[in-house]
């Protein structure tokens, strides 16, 4: 009867679910696949294609069972993402919410990864629009006209719609872009640098839609894998993926440190601090166009190291938890609120220390010590 039918599906669901117990405990009915607790919520985004159901708590039908059993996600993975092109932004569970979002809605709501040219966006080598850009001097956010070119190489924008000439051109050798939601209070802003005369430069900018501001992240992306193809001409498939990691960087670890000056005699001052690559950058404020200064940060095989608390002479007042990083010619001294912070980023800086130095790290070391 209905009802020893009902007990028999609720078995062979609690069997079932007992086989996926190392598995999300979450699932797209619809789709055919298991999901975390995280991007379940984000499926929900997309309930006209995608309805979720806890695999604990939740009954599931004889027929949703086989649904599931028919598909997974390695048949789903073939189908929606056969063709993700090579530097497309895959984000990982501790990227931002924006970048999770947008890639579960490019899967499966406008299938960009099955019919290539819905990538056109990011893929064309051209990209122009305008982008919500923040103000060096005064923090307001205009409207601002952006050109990506991987023709010219360049990343520029521009003041005024019809000006002829670009307010900043951004070379994409030296280009990196991170979203930045918690620094710079909006889910959907956008962190780019560059080298200018060989210091970063810093703009901030944001778009109410996220999929265009994405659009942007994946073409600067592309600028930079076909930039990096050229510079490393005949590359086998594995040095290809390689590459890929280079494309957009985010910071090792950011955060407040108070920092004194050479001579250690100076009062402290507590700065906004970056670990991009090799290079320490500190400023006034988080969202500062210019670094107030950087430090280069080799390995211990060139004779930097970093340690724990302050040298015995270092005056001033200072918060009590001390880092000090010595190089081949000077010292650098720091100072954290707390011992977690110390912490943090003294395991920031051992994993640089450790990591032996690339040929173009040498060059940058090199501009540092003979920097004016």
């Amino acid at each position: 009867d209905a009802e020893e039918l009902h007990r028999a599906e609720q078995d062979r669901s609690r069997s079932w679910i007992s086989l996926t117990s190392s598995d999300p405990e979450w699932a797209s009915y619809t789709l055919g696949v298991f999901v975390c607790h995280s991007c379940s919520g984000l499926h929900r985004n997309i309930a006209h294609i995608s309805k979720v159901k806890s695999l604990l708590l939740d009954p599931w039908s004889c027929s949703e069972l086989e649904f599931m059993d028919s598909v997974g996600n390695a048949a789903a993975k073939a189908r929606y993402e056969q063709l993700v092109p090579a530097f497309y932004c895959r984000p990982s569970p501790s990227d931002c919410m924006l970048l999770r979002d947008q890639w579960i809605r490019a899967k499966y709501e406008r299938k960009e990864f099955m019919y290539v040219e819905r990538q056109e966006p990011y893929s064309a080598g051209y990209r122009e629009g305008f982008l919500w850009k923040r103000g060096r001097d005064n923090g307001q956010y205009l409207s601002r006209k952006f050109i990506l070119s991987e023709r010219e190489g360049v990343l520029k924008y521009f003041n005024k719609n019809d000006a002829r000439e670009p307010k900043a051109t951004m070379k994409i050798s030296s280009l990196n872009a991170t979203f930045q939601p918690g620094k710079m209070g909006t889910a959907h802003g956008l962190q780019i640098t560059y080298l200018k005369d060989n210091s970063t430069r810093n703009i901030f900018v944001y778009h109410e839609d996220g999929k265009e501001m994405v659009d942007w992240f994946n073409a600067i992306r592309a600028a930079r894998f076909h930039f990096l193809q050229v510079a490393f001409p005949g590359a086998p498939e594995s040095e290809v993926r390689n590459l890929l990691p280079k494309l957009t960087r985010n910071y090792i670890k950011e955060g407040y440190m108070e920092k004194t000056g050479p001579k250690q005699t100076e009062g402290f001052r507590k700065r906004w601090f970056t670990m991009d690559d090799r290079r320490l950058l500190y400023f006034k404020d988080p969202l500062d166009a210019y670094a107030r200064g950087e430090v280069f940060i080799g390995s211990q095989e060139n004779r930097y190291s970093v340690l724990a608390g302050l040298p015995p002479n270092t005056q001033g007042s200072h918060w009590p938890f001390g880092i000090t990083i010595a190089t081949p010619d000077r010292k650098f001294v720091f100072a954290c609120e707390t011992e977690e912070d110390q912490r943090g980023w003294m395991s920031a800086f051992q994993m640089v220390v450790s990591r032996p130095m690339l040929p173009q790290d040498f060059a940058v070391e090199a501009y540092f010590k003979h920097k004016p």
